[in-house]
């Protein structure tokens, strides 16, 4: 027992040892310079607060001699001193609440965080410790218990506030910029709450914007800090997959550097894309729109984060060339009744922080000495000599009556109170959550055990679980406000900035945004409500490329964006019918690209019509040659007993009639639409045709030597071609087809021959018979006679041979309906020309001289030659139509 006695007692020595040498140890590292308003003394809770009041933090000396102290700040914002005013009002109105807090008075502890995240960290760690010298993990206040921060101005700083208050599960409570969507991560900051909405709506909402106009060349600018990267990463994403490439993509510095901003100026004014999309604080912007009004930069549309779209920074004069028709998203807005004579009534000798607004607002000094020593200054530079102005009320003193309505400024304008009513509605979400802590009934609290938490004696935690659950309607508006997972709904007013005359502004609402409503539902904008900053007061064009219209496809520049390319005209036979197609269709093989590519037309149907023109004049030309063959044939019917044409065979002669006849004929089965009988009939019968033309010359002037080959030519005539022709009409006829190849616009009806073996054979034999024609004939020339009827059919088959040649490179430069006409003009030239060299001397004689038509004619004439006869061409002529008479009763018998 004594043991144990001792144990514990050597314990407790050990531990006062120890404290004590901490205590010993302990000491302050630095003192933090911090500015705002404090009223905590007998408060029943006190609610903390942290704006931006001002800019930045003042420069220090580097001086590292001396115990550090924390900077100053400078640049004044009398925007963020209005919601630092927002709160003290709010505060007030719960305080003098009947209904709300009735037995509870609000204190408060508010710090300016300087728009910086070291100035945020000093006044959070001051905040919670209770105390200017901040002890870290201690609360060394006395008093009443910390409810909130409401705060800190801004996502970076939030998000660092944040950090250090969520070690505690202390609660926090978001408005300007504290807009992050990292910030919605419960993980990371499981005590942040809000009641400005999450980026990720205002991200979705201006990228819809963006699509809705149509803009496809988009440069986006975005501040240093997680609000600006984490709004324009997610801006990105959903362009980016709709189509819209982004042109430049630049960042706005924490601390200004001149060579920054006229890096981004260049790029801006170099830049082809008209529509520049801006997730920044104005802050942060303002040295932008300073040195984009120096460069004159005009014709751009600018689409604004709520951060800056109603901002009196960046509202500078001259900036209507600049902004213009600037387009943005501000959170909802609201009437405060009460707000302004709040504003107005400031009291500029309570506290430093309010002395320095006013000395900022009216270019004055509250201090006495200070005046007199600037007005000493000024009179020393001046002359030398002091005035009596001097001597007695110093110029640049303040009186402290100076008349705040007066003054045209954005600290008293309460006419666009977006994120004045996100603070307004903050403080009164902690003073609800205090309302529903204090009146918890014993027994049915939501800790252990059911219990409730002490008004007076409350830990963070407690208080975290009724903001959490916290609905209310917020006074005079009647929204309702509830947190979801720590943010509130993504609702957003379109705001347009509208210039007048005089370079007044006014922000117009012209459309709306709700994130929580369908995808098709969620924007609503009035075009015709909107200015822009043209002339032609139309929405702008922002494309690194024209679209490419219905005939032409895009094609990719190497290297560059996909918005940026050419369009090129789709080939012949190949369609686009929509805006900026990727390709070209393919028209099908019936159908043809009009001249504008934009549509697959039906081919042109070809074939030598009966009705046309052509076809009426080649038919009219065959019908001509067939009756003058006719009329030729009943001449030489009504001169059967002259010897004319006793001399010329009648038999031969008849089946030269009738073969031309034929042939006149079956031109035109060529014309019309090919059929199959048409196709079939057309080759077959000007084959046999000209065969039986050809071998009826030849049995006028074969010689008894050669009998042998005529009757082999005519046996091959009267047996093998017809049935050579039975065969190939059988076995491989020839068809009609639509030959789409040969042009491309066309459908060309043709007829296919079906084999090219059989058409070669048949027409070879034709070549056969007329080569041997013209020798025979040619031959028979020397025969001398008085109608030298050999020189005739000499002619007549240099003509054939003549018009055939020619025909073969004229039909094969033809297409179409016009190889078939030169076709048929090779037939009908050819017959005309036997025709008319074989039977126009004869009809000549039987018509005109008749008196020639004697057998004293027909005989051959004498030709001595050494005094002696030779034989004639009647003689040869007369044996040769003996032999013919009997070979051409051979054939006929067979």
């Amino acid at each position: 027992m004594e043991i144990s006695r001792f144990l514990l007692g050597l314990c407790a020595f050990i531990h006062f040892y120890r404290s004590v040498s901490a205590e010993s140890t302990c000491k302050l590292k630095a003192k933090f310079n911090l500015n705002g308003y404090k009223n905590v003394e007998k408060k029943t809770v006190v609610i903390g607060g942290m704006f931006p009041v001002h800019k930045r933090i003042a420069s220090s000396d580097g001086n590292t001699s001396r115990v550090p102290v924390s900077s100053g700040c400078e640049g004044f914002n009398f925007r963020t001193f209005r919601w630092t005013q927002t709160m003290l009002f709010a505060i007030n109105e719960i305080n003098e609440n009947n209904n709300l807090l009735p037995d509870t008075d609000l204190g408060y502890v508010i710090y300016d965080s300087c728009f910086t995240i070291s100035k945020a960290v000093e006044g959070t760690l001051t905040y919670l410790t209770g105390q200017d010298e901040a002890v870290p993990n201690y609360r060394c206040g006395t008093g009443a218990p910390l409810a909130a921060l409401v705060g800190a101005g801004g996502s970076d700083l939030s998000i660092a506030t944040a950090r250090i208050l969520g070690l505690y599960h202390f609660p926090q409570v978001g408005h300007y910029c504290s807009t992050c969507s990292a910030l919605e991560s419960k993980f990371q900051f499981p005590t942040f709450l809000r009641t400005i909405p999450n980026d990720k709506h205002q991200s979705t909402a201006i990228a819809q914007l963006v699509l809705h106009f149509g803009w496809t060349w988009v440069g986006t600018i975005a501040a240093d800090d997680d609000y600006g990267k984490y709004g324009i990463k997610a801006f990105k994403e959903q362009v980016e997959e709709a189509g819209v490439c982004i042109s430049f993509s630049e960042t706005l510095p924490k601390v200004t550097s001149q060579w920054v901003i006229q890096r981004i100026v260049k790029t801006v004014v170099e830049a082809t894309a008209k529509i520049i999309v801006v997730f920044s604080s104005d802050v942060d912007l303002s040295p932008l729109i300073l040195e984009l009004l120096q460069h004159n930069v005009t014709n751009r549309t600018w689409i604004a984060s709520e951060a800056w779209v109603t901002s009196a920074l960046i509202n500078q004069p001259g900036v209507s060339s600049l902004l213009g028709g600037t387009l943005g998203f501000g959170v909802k807005r609201a009437d405060i009744p009460g707000l302004q004579h709040h504003l107005l009534k400031i009291d500029p000798y309570v506290d430093p922080l309010t002395e320095e607004f006013w000395e900022t607002l009216f270019n004055c000094t509250l201090n006495y000495s200070k005046a007199v020593r600037q007005a000493k200054q000024r009179a020393k530079e001046d002359n030398g000599t002091l005035s009596r102005a001097v001597r007695g009320v110093p110029d640049g003193l303040c009186t402290g009556t100076e008349p705040l309505a007066q003054l045209n400024n954005t600290y008293s304008d309460v006419s666009q109170l977006r994120i004045t009513y996100s603070v307004y509605k903050a403080v009164y979400a902690v003073a609800h959550a205090l309302h529903n802590l204090e009146h918890c009934e014993k027994g049915q609290g939501p800790f252990n055990g059911n219990d409730c938490a002490n008004i007076t004696n409350f830990e963070p935690w407690q208080l975290m679980y009724y903001l959490k659950n916290v609905r209310f309607k917020v006074p005079h508006t009647g929204e309702e406000i509830y947190f979801d997972e720590g943010d509130v709904e993504g609702v957003y007013d379109i705001i347009n900035w509208q210039f007048n005359s005089n370079g007044e502004i006014s922000y117009v609402t012209v459309g709306r945004y709700n994130g929580s409503a369908a995808p098709e539902d969620r924007m609503t904008i009035m075009n015709d409500s909107i200015l822009w900053n043209n002339e032609v007061k139309e929405p702008p064009r922002s494309v690194c490329s024209e679209n490419c219209q219905p005939g032409t496809r895009k094609g990719i520049r190497q290297g560059e964006p996909v918005c940026c390319f050419d369009c090129i005209p789709c080939a012949d036979g190949e369609i686009s019918n929509s805006t900026n197609a990727r390709a070209c269709i393919l028209c099908s093989y019936q159908d043809w690209s009009n001249d504008a590519h934009d549509t697959c037309v039906p081919k042109i149907i070809e074939f030598l019509a009966f009705g046309e023109p052509l076809g009426i004049t080649l038919i009219i030309i065959s019908a001509f040659g067939a009756l003058v063959t006719i009329a030729v044939g009943v001449v030489f019917v009504a001169h059967i007993g002259t010897p004319l044409v006793k001399a010329n065979d009648p038999l031969l002669s008849f089946s030269l009639l009738f073969s031309l006849v034929v042939t006149f004929l079956c031109s035109i089965v060529f014309l019309g639409e090919p059929q199959h009988w048409s196709c079939m009939t057309s080759q077959v019968a000007l084959a046999l045709g000209f065969a039986l033309c050809l071998s009826s010359i030849m049995g006028w002037y074969i010689f008894p030597v050669l009998l042998c080959v005529y009757v082999f030519v005519c046996s091959v005539y009267v047996h093998c071609i017809p049935g050579t022709c039975t065969v190939w009409l059988v076995i491989l006829p020839p068809f009609p087809v639509q030959n789409t190849s040969a042009q491309n616009i066309k459908i060309i009806l043709e007829c296919d021959e079906g084999s090219v073996v059989f058409i070669c054979c048949i027409f070879a034999y034709d070549i056969l018979l007329a080569l041997l024609a013209f020798i025979f004939a040619f031959i028979a020339r020397k025969l001398e006679d008085h109608f030298s009827e050999a020189k005739s059919v000499t002619f007549g088959m240099l003509v054939f041979f003549i018009v055939w040649i020619s025909f073969v490179p004229a039909y094969l430069s033809t297409r179409g309906k016009f190889m078939v006409a030169v076709q048929i003009f090779a037939i009908l030239a050819s017959s005309f020309g036997l025709l008319t060299c074989i039977f126009l001397p004869k009809c000549y004689i039987l018509l005109v001289k008749p008196e020639r038509n004697t057998e004293e004619m027909m005989r051959p004439r004498a030709k001595p030659r050494d005094g002696t006869s030779t034989g004639t061409s009647a003689s040869f002529a007369t044996a040769a139509t003996e032999v013919n008479a009997t070979i051409a009763s051979t054939a006929i018998d067979d």
